[in-house]
Parts: structure tokens; sequence; C-alpha cells
């Protein structure tokens, strides 16, 4: 459905309150018979996320209209269904509980099966409705209540030991008659990250790391299979780096685990698949009667797996992205390659199937529509959900598909948004290139109305937004993908520049009146361009990175950053591949106008970051503003930040790339 405003009405005004209020559905799943799905929605509130809500709406849409089955009164996450499609789990708070669902829907109130002190990460019903996989932290003990009143707290790590008070996720088995929680005792001393039954209520495919933190844990990840009745764990080996989503398959030769991971060095994602044991000894022992070595399935494609699903009673299904679009791919267990069932134009996500994959659930957006749930058969999915329909009286801006040629002939892709009711004809328009983040991520063509991704937001204030989607971006294949390897910010910022050239000599930007603003990957890449060039009139860094040896030292993912940086740093004195590629060592270049946004609990990309870039513009007398939002991680969670961002960065470019400029030059 369209959600283009209605001509004959008034347009309402783009606010930035109607974009950050708005509803943001997540996690639709499909049972397994087909006939529902269900889904979680939320919204930012003035500490954080508000609680979020469970919904539940019939796969055939005449029959009736979703139903909102919780009051907001706790934050509920992970539904999930039974393999009788008979109860919908979930967790709200700290209860998992269970919903009863009938032909007609609920069919009672839901019931607390469980109630947990501490993160729940993964919910697997097993066969037979028995038993509940339940990935779960450590629950909170006193003597950690203790420790956190008095503040003694001290973080401790160690080459000798693991750090002091981690909350390991571990894999538990929930007896629903009994009420009984037992730890796998095989996998007791790893942090499991993600799992699936074999679909005939066989063993469970498990990932897992050797500790909770993501560098070291992540770098030494190892694949289980787990014989359920035993409590026994086979080790399959290390499945690669940032592992997840474990499927199984099969083929005539048995069955097969698949996963999706990261292909060193930035090459995007794969699929990779082996041949899994016909059982597991007591004492943790696999007899394998194939080679266990990995098998890539996705090595030639054009496209990028994005998610992979286990069907039971059929073979996997998978999204890729496809440039700007979105497709879904079956696995062919005779070819052992994956085939194309249908394509959606923009973006699809959180794929879900039933079973022998008669229907599907996804969240999708394009152009016109915000993200929302669809559903139906794979050829033929529709919008289940309407979590946004107050945009349907907003003007917005035309968004066109972009498409141009890297210097070196490389075709690219991206998206162009003008202002609303205006064509090119109306231009040359002042002009923001908004980098995505990543660098492997993309923009599709889809409706780009957050905090984060502006488009519209800028264009109702009458500037044009231009959406790369450079080398190093999902949605070209590995070599693409891999092209930024130990080169963030060459060639993928000649490609930009290469498409920003083609707008300009379209008459569509203005080549005096260019902005650049990005987050993350898109928030250096906004830094490296003030370094390079002065063609922009002003620039927002948000949560970027200004010296990739700092981020190496202090980022979430530590070592895995040196795949675009080049060099670690203890290398030797130097001069190191990193500070060739970092803004910092450039700064005494940059007369562009900067505003650099960060939040101050950022663990991903810290906060010094953003420090250290604005002392060396004091330094030099350079003109910009330093925002820092507190208690904030890498994303944005309370309504007033998210109102502020947007308020911020309009304010900031409409101000600079006003015609004619303001008068704030400055004698350098």
């Amino acid at each position: 459905m369209s959600r283009v405003s209605d001509p004959t009405k008034p347009a309402a005004a783009l606010t930035a309150a109607l974009l950050v209020d708005g509803v943001e559905p997540a996690d639709p799943v499909i049972s397994p018979d087909g006939r529902w799905v269900a889904w979680t929605t939320s919204a930012p509130g003035e500490d954080g996320p508000r609680p979020s809500d469970l919904w539940l709406a019939p796969v055939d849409p005449p029959s009736s209209p979703a139903t909102r089955l919780t009051d907001g009164s706790a934050s509920v996450s992970l539904p999930r269904w039974s393999q009788d499609s008979a109860s919908l789990f979930y967790v709200a708070d700290e209860e998992l509980r269970r919903l009863p669902i009938a032909a007609a829907g609920p069919a009672a109130g839901s019931v607390t099966v469980l109630r947990w002190r501490g993160e729940i990460s993964a919910l697997a019903p097993l066969a037979g409705g028995r038993l509940l996989a339940v990935v779960a932290g450590d629950e909170l003990t006193d003597d950690d209540e203790r420790r956190r009143a008095e503040h003694d707290d001290a973080m401790v790590w160690s080459e000798r030991a693991v750090r002091e008070h981690w909350r390991w996720h571990r894999l538990r088995l929930l007896n629903l008659e009994s009420g009984q929680l037992t730890v796998v005792a095989g996998l007791a001393g790893r942090h499991v990250v993600d799992l699936a039954q074999r679909p005939d209520g066989g063993p469970l495919a498990v990932l897992s790391w050797d500790c909770p933190e993501y560098d070291p844990g992540d770098f030494n990840s190892r694949l289980h299979v787990v014989d359920v009745p035993a409590g026994a764990a086979a080790d399959l080996g290390n499945p690669g780096h940032e592992v997840r989503s474990p499927v199984w398959w099969q083929g005539e030769d048995g069955w097969h685990i698949a996963w999706l991971t990261a292909v060193p060095p930035t090459g995007g994602e794969a699929v990779l698949d082996v041949a899994a044991p016909p059982g597991v000894a007591a004492d943790g022992t696999a007899e394998l009667t194939q080679p266990t070595e990995p098998a890539d399935l996705t090595a030639d494609m054009a496209g990028c797996p994005d998610e992979l699903v286990q069907v039971a009673g059929g073979p996997p299904l998978a999204l890729f992205a496809e440039g700007l679009d979105t497709a879904l791919y079956r696995l062919d267990p005779a070819t052992r390659s994956f085939t194309p069932v249908t394509g959606w134009p923009g973006r699809a996500a959180a794929l879900s199937a039933s079973d022998e994959s008669t229907a599907i659930a996804v969240l999708r957006s394009t152009a016109d529509a915000p993200l929302d749930v669809s559903a139906g058969p794979p050829d033929g999915v529709s919008r289940i959900s309407d979590t946004r329909p107050e945009l349907r009286g907003v003007a917005l801006g035309a968004q066109e598909r972009l498409t141009w040629r890297a210097p070196d002939g490389l075709e690219l892709d991206g998206v162009l948004i003008l202002p609303p009711g205006r064509s090119r004809a109306d231009g040359p328009f002042p002009l923001v290139t908004s980098v995505h983040g990543g660098p492997y991520n993309r923009w599709a063509d889809e409706l780009m109305v957050a905090w984060w991704s502006f488009g519209q937001w800028l264009a109702a204030a009458g500037l044009a937004v231009f959406h790369p989607n450079p080398r190093g971006s999902q949605g070209h294949g590995r070599a693409f993908a891999a092209a930024v390897a130990g080169a963030v910010g060459q060639e993928e910022w000649t490609d930009i520049l290469a498409g920003l050239d083609d707008l300009v000599a379209g008459g569509v930007a203005d080549p005096d009146r260019l902005g650049i603003a990005g987050w993350s990957h898109g928030g250096f890449m906004a830094a490296w361009a003030v370094t390079q060039t002065d063609r922009f009139r002003a620039a927002m860094m948000g949560e970027g990175v200004a010296d990739w040896g700092m981020q190496i030292g202090a980022g979430d993912f530590g070592r895995e950053e040196v795949a675009y940086a080049g060099s670690f740093g203890w290398e030797g004195p130097g001069p190191h591949r990193h500070d060739q590629l970092s803004p910092i060592s450039y700064a005494a270049s940059v007369t562009t106008p900067l505003l650099i946004l960060h939040n101050e609990d950022d663990s991903n990309v810290p906060v010094g970051q953003a420090r250290y870039l604005h002392r060396a513009l004091m330094q030099f007398g350079a003109e910009h503003d330093l925002v820092i939002y507190p208690r904030e991680n890498h994303v944005l969670a309370e309504r007033a930040h998210q109102i502020d961002v947007l308020e911020r960065v309009r304010s900031w470019f409409t101000r600079w790339l006003a015609d004619p400029p303001p008068n704030a030059t400055r004698e350098r």
C-alpha cells in the first residue's frame, strides 16, 4: 500500500516529533502452520525505549485486524512459536511467558513459565512441546546487588583468567511441566550466541564464543552439535567470525548445518555449510562420515546474503541484498546453491518462514512506505501491520534511483531525494551527501524517516539529499565489499565524488552549496571529506572515527578494525597505514564548518574520537561545534536526544548552505 499523501488534502508538516515518535515494528515470526504472524513494536521514550508491545494478526489479511496482546506495561521481546503453533512464548521484562493460541486467536491469558533476573537473549521451543531452550545470562545474585549498591564493582581482566563478573549467556533447558531449568553440561564453559534444533526433533546446532566480550570472544567461535537428552556437545570447529543464524537442511547424503559468517578481510558475509555428524557420544565426541571443512555456498553470487532461515520440511530460505532492492532465495539441496524465489523493491528484513515455507513474514519498506510487517505466500506477501498511519498526510520528497560510474569504470548506485513538490527541472539545489555506516551496509530504495536516516527531514527544508553506495557497501558481491580492505577513504571516497559530480553536471546539485553527513563509518567519511577537500560548505560527523589506531585499541570490535585501517600500531614506531587513513592526521587542513555529534557512553566508537578531533580543530581555529549526548551508547535511545539531532543537523545545514552564505569566514 502506497503512503503517498492525498493531493486533495493540505499536507501536514514533517516535524522532528512526528519522526521520532513513530512506532517501529520488529521481529515478525510466523506460526509453523502459516496461519498467524506475531511481532513487537517500540518507540523512544524520555529515558530510553518505551515498553514495547506484542501484536498478533492472521496471515490472511481479510480475516481480522491485528490485535495488541500486551498493555504497554512491560518491555516485550523474542516472540517464538511452539512447533505445534498452539503457544506463543515471549519475554516480558523479567518473565518468560506463554500465551495459548487457538484457531480463532488467543485462547486465554498468558502464564509465566519462568522468572529470571538476567538477560534472555534467545528462545527455541523444542519438538514435543515439553522443553524450551533458553539462552540467558547468569542471574544477578544478592552479592551482585550488594556490590552494585556499594560501588564494589572493579572490572578486572587478566591473561590468567577471564574478566570478573561477566554475565555468561548459557544454554539452559526449561522443562515446561516441572519448571526445572538446567544448564547444558557440554557447553557450561561457553558463551552461547545462537542455536537451532534439527527439524525432525533431533540435536541442536549451537554457536558459541569462548567469553562474553566481542574481542576476543567472537574471534574464538565454535560450532557444536548438542544431544539434548544427554546434554553432550560435539565440537565441529571454528565456524569463522561474526557467526550467526545456524540452520539445518537435509540432502541426499544426510543432514547439514549452514550458517552466516563474515568473510575476511571485509568481504561481506557468506553462507558456509558442513555435513552434520549422525550422533553425539556421551563424552562429546562425534563420528563424522564426511570432512568438516566448511563449503562456501555463496562464493560467486552477485548479491550479498543478509539473513538465513531454517524451514521445517524444506530447504532453508535466505534474503539477499541486491543493489537497492532485496531478493528471496531458496537453497537447492541437489546443487547446494541458492536459487531465486522472488524479489521486492527496497528493503526487506527479519525473515520468518512457516513449515515447508508455505508462508513467510518479513519487514518491508519502499520509497514511499515505512517499515511494516508483510506476510503471505513467498510470491505474494501483503502488508499486515500499519505502524505509521500519521505519515500518509505528509508531503514527501520525490525519491529517485541513481546509477553512475566510478573513475575506474565500476558501476555504482544510490538514492536521491528532492524537496517535496520539486523536480530536477527546479534545480540546482543545495545538496547534502549522506553516507551510510558500516562500511558494509547500504542505502536501499526505502523511506528515509529516522533520526539517523534523515533524507526526507532535510528535503522538507528545501535540501536535496544524495545517498551513495560506494565500494565497500553491501549488495554487490564480495569483491565490491572487500575493496576497502586497508583502504578506507580511498576509492570509496572517489566513488562518492563521482556520483556528486554527476549530480552537479546534471543541474541537480549547486556546486557552491554542498554538505556531507554520516553516522558511524559515514561519520568517518564526513570527517575524511573535510580533511581532503574544501568543496563542502558544511559537514556533520556523527559518532565517527577520527583515529583508527585509537579505534583498534578502544572500540568494541578491536582487532576487527585492522581490516579497514591496515595496521594495528603495535608493529613498531611507524609510519603506520592507519595514520595515513585517519582524519586526525590532516586536521590542520580543515576549513569546512564541522558539526561533531557523539554519544558519551558509546563503546563501539568511543567518545574520545570526537574529543580528539575537537581538540585538533580548536588548535587550528577551525569552525566547529561538538555535541555529546549523555547516557547514550552507539544508537540513540532517548526521545529528546533524537529530536535534538534532527533539529540540530537541519539547522546546521540550512545555515551553512544558505544562499548567500553566512558571514562567518575566517582568516587562515
